[in-house]
């Protein structure tokens, strides 16, 4: 067992060097992580100033049929459970956290220009979801206007495109579908806004593919 895990850990440093070797593969992966940053001071200005719009009711027949109940802890708990095992395969190949960085990077720029032009009001009986971690970003006070489309199913969707052993993807893509079941049951989006999220999740997926081509593969 220690043998694999050493064995492991080697294949993991071998393949970061090799990537560190390569002069475009830097420079896009530093500049990945500086538009990372570059976007947490606007989190909180953007999603504050969306909350203090008025915006358009939805009928929405599955909210109406389903209960409204407090998932906090599930939501949390697939949410960072996914993200650690994210986190750990990323650290063991390149290929895989140059993706996902730029993949989350477009994804969030792409949900500031769809909640700023399709703006709704909150669904009726939404509950605050419990999340000091994701919360934490959003600003000083619970933002509910953040709904088109849904950041928590993409984030997921997102896991399942990038990830790459069958088991991981497997997990990945149940967690987006109980991460679209939670959010509707904590009536925190609609579910317009679940549908389309993986849609919408390809689509950065596809032009991150594109701007970390050929690194996104050869590791």
């Amino acid at each position: 067992m220690n043998n694999n895990r050493i064995k492991v850990a080697e294949t993991s440093l071998n393949r970061w060097a090799l990537a560190w070797q390569e002069p475009l593969f830097k420079q896009k992966l530093l500049f990945g992580v500086g538009l990372f940053f570059s976007l947490m001071p606007i989190y909180p200005v953007f999603y504050q100033y969306i909350e203090q719009r008025d915006g358009y009711n939805q009928q929405d027949i599955v909210l109406q049929m389903l209960p409204s109940i407090d998932v906090s802890m599930p939501i949390f708990i697939v949410t960072w459970a996914m993200a650690i095992l994210l986190t750990v395969r990323a650290l063991q190949n390149p290929a895989i956290f140059i993706t996902f960085l730029y993949g989350f990077v477009v994804l969030n720029v792409l949900r500031f220009f769809t909640i700023g032009l399709v703006p709704f009001d909150p669904p009726p009986g939404l509950i605050p979801i419990v999340d000091p971690i994701s919360n934490y970003f959003y600003g000083k006070s619970y933002v509910t206007k953040d709904l088109f489309f849904s950041g928590h199913t993409a984030t997921q969707f997102l896991f399942f495109m990038c990830l790459q052993k069958k088991t991981d993807r497997k997990l990945a893509l149940f967690g987006t579908i109980l991460m679209g079941i939670f959010v509707l049951i904590q009536h925190v989006h609609f579910t317009i806004d679940v549908v389309t999220a993986p849609v919408f999740t390809y689509f950065c997926y596809l032009v991150a593919k594109k701007i970390t081509k050929p690194y996104s593969q050869m590791f």
